[in-house]
């Protein structure tokens, strides 16, 4: 049935509007794992038939995405002893209007891709609009910590859109995506811990003033 994928699909809108409206971080780490989990289902519902190709992208997906990468989050907000979100460069309203015009771009830009028909037409636009809000993520807000979910988020939506791909794109480069996060955020996680280490603070504007 269509309509499960449909319904998942929605979950993952749903997740990425999550994270735009809400001041902590630790909310902000549980969208993003349950996005993680759903992302995880995506190609054992969209599949033609169950391979050990899928099967194991499936499972790497819920394990990286699901679980390592939000349990990382979780102990560098614990380690940086930050609980929130403080004045972002725009404000939560205007995050989420700006969510909203994205989704509605999103799905105009989508019917005008040239693409093969897919079984599931609504995996293209909730890819787009998943980068669009990653990068709104990415470039509003001041912790260091959010702007790490707005990079995950970004990499979701491009994980999303080469499920479009799925039965042709070789395991190795899928694997090779799933290694590229962990390396992103481990140098995140690094400069994190000097940034809080030197000023006592996540804010991403003191990166100006760190020096080797």
């Amino acid at each position: 049935m269509h309509t499960v994928p449909q319904l998942v699909l929605l979950f993952v809108v749903l997740t990425n509007f999550g994270v735009l409206g809400t001041t902590r971080l630790s909310t902000c780490i549980r969208a993003l794992a349950l996005q993680g989990w759903l992302l995880g289902l995506l190609p054992l519902m969209l599949a033609s038939h169950l391979s050990v190709h899928v099967m194991l992208l499936a499972t790497g997906t819920l394990i990286v995405k699901g679980i390592a990468l939000p349990w990382f989050l979780h102990w560098a907000i614990r380690e940086a002893r930050v609980r929130r979100e403080i004045e972002p460069l725009i404000g939560y309203v205007a995050s989420l209007l700006l969510g909203a015009l994205a989704l509605g771009l999103a799905f105009a830009i989508a019917t005008r891709l040239p693409l093969p028909h897919l079984e599931e037409s609504l995996l293209v636009p909730v890819s787009l609009v998943t980068v669009m809000i990653g990068l709104i993520v990415l470039t509003t807000r001041r912790k260091a910590l959010t702007q790490v979910v707005g990079y995950l988020m970004l990499e979701n939506g491009i994980f999303l859109f080469g499920l479009t791909q799925a039965e042709s794109v070789p395991f190795l480069l899928e694997v090779g995506v799933l290694l590229d996060v962990f390396v992103g955020v481990f140098i995140m996680g690094i400069v994190v811990f000097h940034i809080n280490r030197e000023f006592d603070s996540l804010d991403s504007a003191n990166l100006a003033e760190l020096q080797d």
